[in-house]
């Protein structure tokens, strides 16, 4: 035997080798396709789909074995042999959510108005627009996030997004709502005041949508002029339910004061994130 051994101790020590690698990519591979859940509760859904049937939850610490994956969702298996699907981000998520509605579980696209060298409108003490709608979709990012939506922004920085580029964001991420920001503007300084929701289609959630975020603008320190119908290209060649928020006349100095202070952007996101959870509520009922 100790001649054996002597005789043969490479081909043994590599199979020894070989088998112990094998062992530990194994290991490596069944973690790899594991995780564990740190949210409190993750709905699981029968298809990767938000409107599917629901089947349960996946909760805190629990260990999933993920089997596939479809877009923004990932099929999981439970310790009980029960699989599912679940939004990808959420499962992914380490930081608890505000609160778990059906909101977590949407793709939202927020457009920030202008950027780059579209300086949008102008204050009367000569300030872009572009500068206070990016502001104020960065707030309702944060906002939203909170509740664990998805949110794609058509641009994080002052650059310019192409208009026949952004309304094709949102179709291809298959938004689940899409909102404009921009600042109204009009030809006299100091003569119009207050906000306006705008739509363009009645028929893909749209007019909806607008009527249930307007519905949270009554509280604003300026006039709330209501839904209204508008002909702009990010929302009239978007398909998904989308509307456009002028949230104030940046050249009426009593709405720039607002507009311009501290608290307007989360003001804006407040509502905003409100009238995007009731929207939400209502249509999973």
């Amino acid at each position: 035997m100790k001649n054996y051994f002597k005789t043969n101790w490479l081909p043994l020590a590599l199979t020894a080798g070989f088998v112990i690698v094998m062992a530990i990519l194994t290991v490596i591979l069944l973690n790899k396709n594991q995780i564990t859940v740190d949210l409190a509760e993750i709905p699981l859904r029968d298809r990767p789909n938000r409107n599917a049937k629901q089947l349960g939850y996946v909760t805190k610490h629990t260990k999933l074995r993920i089997l596939q994956e479809d877009g923004d969702w990932t099929e999981v298996r439970k310790p009980n042999e029960k699989t599912g699907w679940v939004a990808t981000w959420l499962l992914d998520r380490k930081t608890p959510l505000k609160k778990l509605t059906p909101m977590a579980e949407t793709t939202i696209v927020l457009d920030p108005g202008h950027g780059g060298s579209d300086t949008g409108a102008l204050s009367n003490d000569g300030q872009y627009e572009k500068t206070y709608t990016l502001k104020t979709a960065l707030a309702v990012r944060k906002a939203l996030e909170a509740y664990g939506a998805k949110v794609i922004m058509t641009r994080h920085t002052d650059k310019l997004v192409y208009l026949k580029d952004i309304p094709e964001i949102a179709n291809r991420a298959k938004a689940d709502a899409f909102v404009s920001f921009h600042f109204d503007s009009y030809g006299k300084k100091n003569v119009v005041s207050g906000l306006t929701t705008y739509y363009y289609h009645k028929d893909n959630g749209s007019l909806t949508l607008a009527k249930t975020l307007n519905a949270q603008m009554d509280h604003f320190p300026m006039k709330n002029r209501g839904v209204d119908f508008g002909n702009f290209e990010v929302i009239r060649n978007n398909k998904r339910p989308a509307v456009l928020l002028e949230m104030g006349y940046i050249n009426t100095n009593k709405d720039f004061k607002a507009i311009s202070s501290p608290g307007y952007p989360n003001k804006v996101a407040k509502a905003v994130t409100s009238g995007l959870d009731n929207y939400f509520y209502n249509e999973s009922k």
